[in-house]
């Protein structure tokens, strides 16, 4: 972790390996938020099976859990993905989903979620880390 305390210019991300090593079914977790065609197909998928992943910016591939793939590439850019009645960690968890896990600023998300940038700041730079949500490094 880092010493600097974070500001409304902190670019956050989802820690995919944070999220693996504490949390025991975050598997189950993103299953969950599948929408109903890729649930009925990974109902039959072994957990944490391996695609390659190509980053659409820098053409790197890489092997990458194909559940995580599928709930960013297209799950989580289907309409009603992320409501206005959705909690704020949750929607700011799915709100990474849908943007591709790229970073992004509470100033940014308070803009697509439509909710003041200084909680969500609170909220996801207090000694607690929710849902994998970190500070990304640049």
């Amino acid at each position: 972790m880092s010493l600097v305390k974070p500001s409304l210019q902190t670019r956050f991300h989802i820690d995919f390996d944070w999220w693996r090593q504490n949390e025991n079914d975050w598997h189950v977790h993103l299953a969950g938020l599948l929408c109903p065609e890729h649930k009925e197909m990974f109902a039959e998928m072994q957990n944490g099976a391996l695609i390659d992943f190509v980053d659409p910016e820098t053409a790197e591939v890489r092997p990458m859990d194909g559940l995580q793939q599928t709930l960013l590439s297209h799950c989580a850019r289907q309409p009603g993905f992320v409501t206005g009645q959705t909690q704020l960690v949750e929607a700011v968890f799915r709100t990474f989903l849908a943007n591709g896990n790229s970073p992004l600023t509470p100033v940014e998300l308070a803009e697509k979620l439509g909710r003041p940038a200084n909680t969500i700041l609170v909220t996801i730079s207090g000694p607690r880390v929710y849902k994998g949500i970190r500070p990304a490094r640049d």
